[in-house]
C-alpha cells in the first residue's frame, strides 16, 4: 500500500517500499521526456522490490491553461506534505507576476540548497580534450543573492526615491536612469549552505570543498560569505576539516576548505578540473559555474539537479534545461537531464543500488552508441533512437 515519505529523527527519512512521489510532467518537451523517465525509475525500483505512485501535480503552462495559475497552491502543498518531488522544465511567464517558477518553488519551501553534481560518461561528446577529469558537486544558495528579486525599476517613483535615499544616507551617487537592485547575503543562508557542503564531502569522502566568491570586489556579501565559511569550519567541523591558511595547502587527513574568486574559477575549471571536489557558492555564481560545467560534459541537456532543504526534509529534485517547445511531442530530445535528476532522488531516499543501476545502464547505452539526436550528430556511428526508444534502451540494460 502506497504512503508517505516521512521526517524521522535526526532528520533522515522514513522511506516505505511504495512512496507516494509528486511530479510535474513539464512544460514543452516534458511530454516526451517524463514518460521516458518514469519507466526507468519504475523498471529500476521494481528491480529491488520497491514501486512509487506517481501523483500528477501542474505547474507553468499547463498548470495555466487549466486552473488559470501558473502556480497553483495545490501544488505547492504537494511537495510540502509529500517531501519529495520531480519535475520536468517549466515555461516562467513573460511580463509581470512571477520571475520564474522554479525560483519561486525553490524560496516558498525554502530549498536553499541547488545541489548540482557533474560528472562525465564515458563517450559523450564533449568540447575539452579531457572531460574525465571533472568530477564536481556544486553546492549553490538557493534563496539569496539577486534572486531575491529585490528590484526597482528605472524611471518609476520607487526608483526615484531608493536613489535619493541612498544619496542622502550613504552619500552614493546614482545616475538618475538607473534601476536597482539589492542583493542580500546573510550568516543565516551563508553558513546553511557552507554546513550542507562540507557534510556531504564527509559523507561521500571527497578530500576538499572550494568557496567560490566574488570577495575582492563585493566584500560584504561575497567577502563576508568566504568569511562565514572560514569560521564555521572552525565552530563545527574542526575535528574533520580545516582551512586552508590554518594548514598552509596541507591538511593531511581532513577535507580541506579553501577559497577562489568566481571569475578566475570559471577559467579553473576548464584548465585544472581536478583541483575543484565540492564547490559551495552564492546563488549567481553557481548559476554561472554549473552550466559551463555541464557544458564540459555533454551539455545541459544531461545536467541534473536538486533543490534541497536538509532541515525540513524537503526535496524537489528538477531538469536543468529550458522546455524547448519547437521540439514539443517530437520524441525526439534527450531525456537523460530528468533520468539523472531521479538517479539524485533515488539517493536521496537511500535507493543507491537502484540509482547506480541506472548510471550502469546509461553508460552502457553510450557505449553502444545507442542515443538521442544531440549526441549522435557528433558521434561516429551511432544509432540514433527517439526518446522514448532511449528510455526503453536504458530500462533493457538494468
Amino acid at each position: 500500500m502506497a504512503e508517505k515519505i516521512t521526517l524521522g529523527a535526526g532528520g533522515a527519512l522514513n522511506v516505505p517500499d511504495e512512496p507516494v512521489i509528486p511530479f510535474v510532467r513539464g512544460d514543452g518537451t516534458g511530454i516526451d521526456i517524463w514518460p521516458a523517465s518514469q519507466i526507468v525509475f519504475d523498471a529500476a525500483a521494481a528491480k529491488y522490490g520497491k514501486k512509487i505512485e506517481w501523483k500528477e501535480v501542474l505547474a507553468g503552462e499547463t498548470a495555466f491553461n487549466q486552473t488559470g495559475n501558473w502556480l497553483p497552491d495545490e501544488t505547492i502543498d504537494a511537495f510540502r506534505d509529500h517531501l519529495i518531488g520531480i519535475k520536468g522544465p517549466l515555461t516562467t511567464p513573460v511580463g509581470g507576476g512571477i520571475r520564474s517558477l522554479n525560483v519561486a518553488i525553490r524560496q516558498i519551501l525554502d530549498l536553499y540548497v541547488c545541489l548540482r553534481p557533474v560528472r562525465y560518461f564515458p563517450g559523450v561528446p564533449s568540447p575539452v580534450k579531457n572531460p574525465e577529469k571533472v568530477d564536481m558537486v556544486i553546492f549553490r544558495e538557493n534563496t539569496e543573492d539577486i534572486y531575491a528579486g529585490l528590484e526597482v525599476q528605472e524611471g518609476t517613483p520607487e526608483a526615484e526615491r531608493l536613489i535619493k535615499i541612498l544619496k542622502e544616507e550613504f552619500g552614493w551617487d546614482i545616475r538618475a536612469d538607473s534601476g536597482i537592485g539589492i542583493k542580500p547575503i546573510s550568516i543565516t543562508g551563508s553558513k546553511r549552505l557552507i554546513r550542507a557542503a562540507i557534510q556531504y564531502a564527509i559523507d561521500h569522502g571527497r578530500k576538499s570543498v572550494t568557496l567560490v566568491h566574488k570577495g575582492n570586489i563585493q566584500k560584504f556579501t561575497e567577502g563576508a560569505f568566504r568569511e562565514w565559511g572560514y569560521d564555521l569550519v572552525k565552530e563545527e567541523f574542526a575535528d574533520v576539516a580545516v582551512g586552508w591558511d590554518d594548514c598552509g595547502g596541507k591538511p593531511g587527513d581532513k577535507i580541506l576548505v579553501k577559497d577562489n574568486i568566481a571569475d578566475i574559477t570559471l577559467q579553473q575549471v576548464l584548465t585544472r578540473p581536478e583541483d575543484f571536489d565540492v564547490i559551495a557558492t552564492t546563488n549567481l555564481n553557481g548559476d554561472y559555474l554549473s552550466d559551463a560545467l555541464a557544458a564540459q560534459v555533454g551539455g545541459i541537456g544531461i545536467a541534473p539537479g536538486g533543490n534541497i532543504n536538509y532541515v525540513t526534509g524537503h526535496g524537489v529534485f528538477e531538469a536543468t534545461h529550458g522546455t524547448a517547445p519547437k521540439y514539443a511531442g517530437q520524441d525526439k530530445v534527450n531525456p537523460s537531464s530528468v533520468i539523472l535528476s531521479g538517479v539524485m532522488m533515488f539517493d536521496h531516499l537511500g535507493w543507491h543500488e537502484a540509482a547506480r543501476d541506472i548510471e550502469r545502464a546509461i553508460e552502457a547505452c553510450i557505449a553502444d552508441r545507442v542515443v538521442t539526436y544531440d549526441f549522435a550528430r557528433l558521434m561516429e556511428k551511432a544509432t540514433e533512437v527517439k526518446c522514448s526508444e532511449f528510455g526503453q534502451a536504458i530500462v533493457d540494460r538494468l
